[in-house]
C-alpha cells in the first residue's frame, strides 16, 4: 500500500513539475519583454533626472530635487537657492549625474535584455539582477533617505517587481546544471 501511495505521489509530483516546466517555458520569451519595458521605465526616469530635474515630479507634485531637499534637511529649498546659489547648482549638478549614471546603466541593460538575456545567456542574468538590484535599490534608498517618495518613485517598486519576475521565471532555464563529464574521475593514489 506505501509503495502504491509513493508512486501516485511521485507520478502526481511528476505531473506538477511539467506543468510548471511548461509554464516557465511559456513565460520565457515574454520575460526578455517585462525586463526591457522596466529598464526602459527606469531609463525615461534617470534621462529625466539628467536633462530636466526640475521637471521631475516627486510627491506632493514638487520637483523631487527640492522635495528630497527639504525632506532631508527640513529646510527650504527656495531659501538653500537664495543663501548659497552656488552650492544650490553643485547639488542639482550631483542629481543629473545621478540620473545620468542611471541613463547609462538602462541603455546597457535594455541592450543585455534584447540580446544575450532572450537568448538565455546565463551571464546575462546574472548580470541583469546584480545591476538591476543595485540601480533600483539605490534610488529606492535614496527616495527613503531623503524623504522624497512620490507616484515616479513608487514606479520603481513595480519596475523591480517586473525584473524579479523576469528572473525568477528564467531561472529554471537559466541555471540548470551542465550536463557532468562522461570521464572518470581521478583518483587519489
Amino acid at each position: 500500500m506505501n509503495a502504491m501511495n509513493a508512486t501516485a505521489t511521485g507520478s502526481a509530483d511528476g505531473r506538477v513539475s511539467a506543468a510548471v516546466r511548461r509554464a516557465v517555458v511559456r513565460f520565457i520569451p515574454i520575460a526578455w519583454i517585462g525586463m526591457v519595458a522596466a529598464d526602459v521605465g527606469l531609463l525615461a526616469w534617470a534621462a529625466m533626472a539628467a536633462v530636466a530635474p526640475e521637471r521631475l515630479i516627486g510627491p506632493n507634485s514638487m520637483p523631487i530635487l527640492p522635495a528630497g531637499f527639504e525632506g532631508f534637511t527640513g529646510a527650504s529649498w527656495q531659501d538653500f537657492v537664495a543663501v548659497a546659489p552656488r552650492t544650490a547648482e553643485y547639488a542639482t549638478l550631483l542629481f543629473r549625474m545621478f540620473g545620468l549614471y542611471g541613463t547609462a546603466f538602462s541603455l546597457l541593460a535594455i541592450a543585455v535584455a534584447a540580446t544575450a538575456f532572450r537568448r538565455g545567456e546565463r551571464w546575462a542574468w546574472w548580470g541583469l539582477l546584480v545591476g538591476n538590484a543595485l540601480t533600483y535599490v539605490g534610488a529606492m534608498a535614496y527616495d527613503q533617505i531623503v524623504r522624497a517618495v512620490g507616484p515616479f518613485e513608487l514606479t520603481e517598486y513595480l519596475g523591480l517587481a517586473v525584473v524579479i519576475a523576469a528572473l525568477a521565471v528564467t531561472a529554471p532555464s537559466t541555471l540548470r546544471r551542465r550536463p557532468q563529464s562522461t570521464e572518470a574521475p581521478a583518483v587519489a593514489s
